[in-house]
């Protein structure tokens, strides 16, 4: 690898450089989050709450167990983050009628303003993330990642659902 004035970015540890993609993909997802994160924390949520949001705001009430799986997240996690969420007035947490041991977990009304400020975020997020390169390679790049992230689904057998494109987990 070619050295720069900033060899902390650029240089690659010696135990990494049999997976020079897998490192750079693990630098490239952490340093997603960290913006992603600076971006939320102006509409006041936490890394990963977002997509805890995003998947109530398509799928209505849910099973907070289905919630859960389909977050992959940890169940303590999730709950911490849906008591957050709660205390906001972003999600209302009720009894299952069918069964009454289960809780419901759904967005609330006034979390549609929530939802057009997350959605703006995540289009500042991905301009900022591919700024410089033009459509065609922003196409390219999404189909290639789409392809290492099926590759990852299949070597682990533990996809999220919506994961392959659809919105599911992330960095």
């Amino acid at each position: 690898m070619k050295a720069s004035a900033d060899p902390a970015c650029t240089d690659l540890p010696t135990a990494a450089r049999r997976g020079p993609v897998s490192h750079t993909v693990s630098r490239v997802a952490r340093l997603h989050r960290i913006a992603a994160g600076k971006v939320l924390k102006g509409l006041g949520l936490y890394p990963g709450q977002e997509f805890v949001m995003m998947y109530l705001w398509d799928a209505g009430p849910v099973r907070q167990s289905e919630l859960i799986k389909a977050v992959d997240l940890d169940p303590s996690t999730v709950t911490k983050m849906l008591q957050r969420l709660e205390q906001a007035g972003h999600v209302r947490r009720r009894p299952d009628p069918d069964d009454r041991r289960a809780v419901l977990v759904e967005a609330t009304d006034a979390s549609c303003g929530l939802l057009a400020e997350v959605e703006r975020a995540w289009g500042e997020l991905e301009a900022h993330t591919l700024a410089g390169l033009d459509e065609d390679e922003r196409g390219e790049l999404a189909r290639l990642l789409g392809r290492v992230e099926a590759n990852l689904c299949t070597e682990t057998a533990d996809c999220p659902l919506g994961a392959g494109g659809a919105g599911g987990g992330g960095a």
